[in-house]
């Protein structure tokens, strides 16, 4: 039986080595003993995605981007090398009659004066391998110089950056104003630290977001930062409908000049397949003893703790958030309590920091009309899934009938559109984008929770044996 794609990291014996020597065949290698033990399926597209990474990862190895912080890089080549038969930007090309591409230095005719290797942005369906590649590669490439994230946590990182820089400045006296943009210094300061940036779930749904990355990015890859990116949507897809769209769209030009773009779309979603399951971990209300069930559970996972059971305080970004059920590595919640709050990306990750289980009960049938509950929802389970937090669910229904796409347009929205003074044609793009996103992304939560509830990611939660999400 399939054990699905994430298991890969289940195979002891396939640790990989992160020496500088470290072969692009090395990672071929990985990938073809994973199939040969069963923890993969052996998948053309996948192949040649990991082909194309791991020639990157090969040009890394020995890659260094200080000679670009005092000196910017002359902009890398538009296309691709022609020895290629096509080019990437036409990358829905990653089909098993390929080859697996070339991807060569790119370098000027000075060869004293290399440009930066061009980044990759993979994009496909909800899981098509798309981070299980993205995370082999990285595992392998022997820079230090590297940091793996998830988008929504390098995010907040970036306004943090910026929010400390902006309180760093002198008091402002009368008679004496001045502007101060703190985003190029903060990415300057992150090429300081990285030469390597591997994002999971690239996506862009926050206006404040939108209109720093281009700025950001051009900055980062102008000091030699190389990205890999994972994303559900292509390049042109991104903040589809968003507010001030128009000013949005210079940095996917920016994003495609300095990344490779590649489609990961087999048509096949492996946390779908069948697989061992980790016990019943989703419990329909209606269900008779239900509730009685999660407590059992809980009190058995409990006495494994050495804690007591009892209410938590979390400190996150100078706020008080309050669990009132919890032991240990243990969290007992409702989804009131995570979702029915204003609480965001960064208190999700300081639970998934603290936590290594949580239960959520009395998840509701989730409408557009609960958009606000719909988009934390979405984020917790997607920074739950990224720190491998294992969860317990109590739900309305069953969960391909949990996310009902009726509903719309509420009083906040409406309150929303007067405050932007928007009506018309854009009030209309803006209650677009927000419905459409929220159906977009509910996608990926539940093929997400569907892999959380198998085995092989019931044990790769596990911290008490040292886990590397700890």
């Amino acid at each position: 039986m399939l054990q699905g794609y994430t298991s890969w990291r289940t195979c002891s014996s396939f640790t990989p080595s992160c020496s500088s020597e470290s072969s692009a065949a090395d990672v071929i290698e990985h990938y073809d003993r994973l199939v040969r033990c069963g923890s993969l399926r052996e998948d053309a597209q996948q192949r040649y995605v990991l082909q194309r990474l791991t020639q990157l990862q090969h040009i890394l190895n020995m890659y260094s981007n200080s000679k670009y912080l005092s000196s910017p890089p002359p902009k890398p080549h538009t296309k691709d090398d022609n020895s290629k038969p096509q080019r990437d930007e036409e990358a829905h090309d990653t089909t098993a009659g390929n080859g697996g591409g070339e991807l060569v230095a790119e370098v000027t005719e000075d060869k004293s004066n290399p440009r930066p290797p061009k980044g990759f942005y993979i994009y496909g369906d909800v899981g098509t391998g798309k981070t299980m590649l993205m995370d082999l590669f990285y595992s392998y490439v022997g820079n230090t110089h590297k940091k793996r994230v998830h988008f929504n946590g390098f995010m907040l990182d970036i306004h943090k950056r910026i929010h400390w820089r902006k309180q760093s400045l002198p008091k402002r006296t009368l008679g004496k104003m001045f502007t101060y943009d703190p985003i190029s210094p903060v990415a300057m300061e992150i090429g300081n630290e990285t030469c390597l940036l591997c994002f999971d779930e690239f996506q862009v749904t926050d206006v404040a977001d939108a209109m720093i990355l281009k700025q950001l990015f051009e900055t980062l890859f102008k000091t030699g930062v190389v990205v890999v990116a994972t994303s559900n949507r292509p390049p042109d897809d991104l903040y589809k409908n968003g507010l001030q769209r128009d000013t949005f769209l210079p940095f996917i030009d920016v994003l495609k000049e300095y990344c490779h773009t590649v489609s990961l779309n087999g048509g096949i979603d492996y946390r779908r397949l069948d697989k061992a399951t980790s016990g019943k971990l989703y419990y329909l209300a209606e269900e008779p003893g239900a509730e009685v069930f999660l407590d059992e559970l809980f009190k058995e996972l409990a006495s494994t703790q050495k804690s007591v059971t009892g209410p938590r305080m979390l400190s996150v970004l100078g706020r008080d958030v309050t669990l009132n059920k919890t032991c240990g590595s243990i969290a007992d919640c409702t989804f009131d309590e995570l979702c029915g709050q204003p609480l965001g990306a960064s208190d999700y990750l300081e639970i998934a920091r603290l936590f290594d289980t949580v239960f959520i009960r009395h998840v509701p049938v989730l409408t557009l009309t609960l958009k606000d509950q719909v988009r934390r929802f979405t984020t917790l389970i997607d920074n739950f899934y990224d720190k491998k937090v294992r969860v317990v669910l109590l739900a309305a229904a069953p969960l391909h009938r949990l996310f009902v796409h009726s509903g719309g347009e509420d009083e906040k929205d409406r309150q929303l559109l007067d405050d932007l003074g928007l009506s018309g044609e854009a009030a209309q793009r803006l209650t677009l984008f927000t419905a459409e996103e929220e159906i977009f992304a509910f996608q990926r939560t539940v093929s997400r929770l569907t892999e959380m509830q198998t085995e092989p990611y019931w044990k790769a939660g596990d911290r008490r044996h040292g886990s590397e999400h700890t």
